[in-house]
């Protein structure tokens, strides 16, 4: 079993939207992922959050109301029995080709370097292709749940080695 995941956050751990999720009050919880990050708490597994925000570079959201949505998430996860160890983002715009924008590898590397992680000895889990080619080029095993994005992406890679219905489907097989 390994010791942490790596999650992405819109699509996988709350309902995405394609107008980005602007503030604290749109931030709405998928059915069960609080309950599959307490489950992976309680199994010692530690749970790290890897998000592109690429609304902060567009002008849809500020850095101040990325931090309320982000203290939602860590509260509302706190109270199912859940505990978030750190958060990345990348605020970058698509067009700026950063080194932390996934599919770059690069926010799964600063969480490494901060948190002293062996990439190749965790999981990263996403609803888009380019969390698979983030999880790849990290070293990291790519798993995909078919929320938010995640049945498109099924199309474009049928047979992913690693497909669960959702983040509570995959935190069920893992500390089975």
């Amino acid at each position: 079993m390994a010791s942490f995941v790596i999650l992405d956050r819109d699509g996988v751990i709350n309902q995405d939207s394609m107008d980005y999720i602007k503030s604290a009050d749109e931030w709405m919880p998928i059915s069960g992922s609080l309950e599959a990050i307490a489950l992976l708490t309680s199994n010692n597994i530690d749970v790290y959050i890897a998000t592109n925000q690429a609304g902060i570079a567009r002008g849809k959201l500020t850095l101040n109301a990325l931090d309320r949505i982000h203290e939602k998430l860590v509260h509302e996860v706190e109270a199912a029995g859940g505990r978030i160890v750190d958060i990345k983002f990348c605020p970058h715009h698509p067009d700026e080709n950063c080194w932390c924008r996934k599919p770059n590898p690069g926010l799964l590397e600063d969480l490494a370097t901060t948190h002293q992680l062996n990439l190749e000895e965790g999981y990263y889990v996403g609803d888009s292709l380019k969390d698979l080619r983030a999880a790849a080029s990290a070293g990291c095993k790519g798993i995909l749940v078919l929320t938010g994005n995640g049945t498109e992406t099924q199309q474009l890679r049928p047979h992913h080695e690693y497909i669960f219905s959702d983040l509570l489907a995959f935190a069920q097989d893992m500390t089975s």
